[in-house]
């Protein structure tokens, strides 16, 4: 008789959202159902249902998981940036990465797909706590927020596209496939220079 160790219930929803986030890399957004994540982490159906209430709750709460680690390692990134140990590079690779090899950009589309658009609101709320964490102090009512908040759109916009479509667009247009990221890269070098000057 195999004995599962206890878990709390912020452990138990915890493996069910790293199980939940390993699907989604591995076999897509589809992949993620209640069913599979309770298989991989040996915990019940029902179990899931107590923390997560349906399938689409496991979907919302992944994308809130996924957009709160994106956007806490963006930061990191935009103050290393900022504080010149980091590159305008590092930060744009970041908010790719995350919606191509996170699988963000994949549960993104599978939640308008099927309907979930509430889902999205986890992300747009963190991604919108992203700008006003690095937007600087004295820009937040201001002419330079609103550029902050232009360029956020552009790059969340930018790398959410090149997840979903870039490697076949840059493709058929004669492009190098990181092209998405080298304009990213210089929309975000522009502006931490015009910050710099101002």
């Amino acid at each position: 008789m195999t004995v599962r160790k206890r878990l709390s219930p912020e452990e138990s929803r915890n493996s069910a959202l790293e199980a939940a986030r390993a699907l989604l890399i591995e076999a897509g957004p589809q992949a993620v159902t209640l069913k599979a994540v309770s298989a991989r982490i040996g915990r019940t159906h029902a179990n899931l249902l107590h923390h997560f209430g349906s399938a689409s709750g496991l979907q919302r709460a992944l994308a809130e998981h996924l957009a709160k680690s994106v956007c806490e390692t963006i930061i990191d990134a935009v103050h290393a940036s900022r504080a010149g140990l980091g590159s305008p590079r590092e930060v744009v690779d970041l908010a790719f990465d995350a919606f191509d090899r996170e699988g963000a950009g994949a549960l993104t589309s599978w939640m308008l797909l099927t309907g979930n658009e509430d889902a999205l609101d986890p992300i747009i709320s963190t991604i919108h706590d992203l700008v006003d964490e690095i937007a600087p102090e004295e820009a937040q009512h201001d002419v330079a927020a609103r550029r902050i908040h232009r360029e956020t759109l552009s790059l969340v916009l930018l790398a959410l596209g090149d997840a979903l479509i870039g490697g076949a667009l840059a493709k058929s247009l004669g492009l190098p496939r990181d092209a998405a990221r080298v304009r990213a890269e210089a929309m975000l070098a522009q502006s931490l220079a015009d910050y710099e000057q101002a």
